[in-house]
């Protein structure tokens, strides 16, 4: 059974052990949470050859937030991000060769730094096939979300404009449905009547037919009081038939899946996903032999990861995902000295099979505060590493 709003959920990980309400008082209590069973993991982090620093932190500049973009080229990349944590934005690079050099900070208009918070960049397409990139964040003046486009590929920008959806963050996903017909973007609000002192999350949608001008207003798609859920990703089905949401969870950080069957017009009840995908913010993309590829901050370390609070990579497939398995292997993609800080990552696939995982993290010891930091690898290697499990 479906329903828009899943106001009370029981939600079971793999087995009865790790079952609990969503309820504040559940007995479940941080820093108690049962041991569990991870994925085996290939560790990629030491191997600096694969590092490229797009902006370098300093003792006093902290570059936090950064999401990606690939054009169809193959090549060309965008990079966006805020200076400090949630800060401003303004900061935008761009690589030619595909990620393995990136020239200057790009001119954009003066107002981008007037908006805050965890900028999303997206090559979005309308229906008549017209497609523009557009940078969103997560509030400006009046508190609204905020966006800008360009129509030349990211040569010229025009200045922040509310689209008068008010939130916690822009959106963080953005598909196309019924046929590229309707743009459909989610992401996380405070629930109606509550104050921000309270930090309570309710995941909203929003429906575009202009390709990307205008949205339509919020429409709350999953409510679980006692539990956070925030900053959801949707990937596509490989038969295109089915929408599957990976979503963050702030309050057990046991990540949770959705689904839907009618293009988002109904979900799923919440349920959580499998251990080796506990964590934050989770972007995917499909590798070229179908199998799915998901990064993320790992926020499983009260359950037993072994590579948390890192930025990690998920390989497997979506049959994986959606029957509660567990997949191939984990990649260990770069060791955060400073915690769980890392994450909000790009993860973009070259045509060669290189996939080009980008975060925001403290990569290095030292003075420096976070840089924005991108790392490459393909199946082949991480294949061979994992030894053909």
């Amino acid at each position: 059974m479906t329903q828009t709003v899943r106001r009370i959920v029981t939600l079971a990980v793999l087995c009865p052990s790790l079952a609990f309400a969503a309820d504040p008082a559940d007995a479940v209590a941080k820093g108690a949470r049962p041991k569990l069973i991870f994925p085996p993991t290939v560790d990629l982090s030491g191997d600096p050859a694969r590092q490229v620093v797009i902006a370098a932190g300093t003792p006093t500049i902290y570059q936090g937030h950064p999401t990606t973009v690939l054009l169809p080229d193959g090549r060309t990349i965008f990079c966006v991000w805020t200076i400090n944590h949630g800060g401003p934005l303004g900061p935008m690079k761009r690589s030619d060769d595909g990620g393995r050099t990136w020239g200057d900070l790009l001119p954009v208009p003066e107002n981008w730094k007037t908006t805050r918070n965890c900028p999303t960049i997206y090559r979005l397409t309308n229906p008549s096939g017209v497609a523009r990139l557009f940078v969103f964040a997560g509030s400006g003046p009046g508190g609204d979300m905020h966006q800008a486009y360009s129509d030349d590929d990211g040569k010229t920008w025009t200045p922040m404009k509310g689209n008068g959806l008010v939130g916690v963050m822009p959106f963080c996903t953005i598909v196309p449905i019924e046929g590229g017909k309707r743009l459909l973007g989610l992401t996380n609000i405070r629930r109606p009547g509550e104050t921000r002192e309270l930090r309570s999350n309710v995941l909203a949608q929003s429906l575009s037919t202009d390709g990307g001008f205008t949205w339509s207003p919020w429409r709350i798609v999953l409510d679980l009081p006692g539990l956070k859920p925030c900053e959801p990703w949707v990937v596509r089905s490989p038969d295109g038939r089915q929408l599957l949401c990976l979503i963050r969870e702030n309050e057990k950080r046991a990540a949770l899946k959705m689904t839907s069957d009618d293009e988002g017009r109904t979900w799923s009840a919440a349920t959580p996903l499998p251990p080796g995908l506990f964590g934050d913010r989770h972007t995917a993309r499909y590798a070229p032999d179908g199998r799915l590829v998901v990064v993320f901050r790992d926020t499983g370390g009260d359950y037993g990861s072994p590579t948390s609070p890192h930025f990690v990579g998920w390989v497997g497939r979506y049959d994986d995902i959606v029957n509660g398995r567990d997949g191939q292997y984990r990649v260990k993609l770069l060791h955060s000295h400073r915690g769980g800080d890392n994450g909000y990552p790009g993860l973009e696939l070259l045509p060669d099979g290189t996939f080009v995982a980008t975060t925001y993290i403290k990569y290095r010891e030292g003075p420096e505060k976070n840089s924005v930091v991108s790392t490459r690898f393909k199946l082949a290697e991480t294949d061979r590493l994992a030894g053909g499990r």
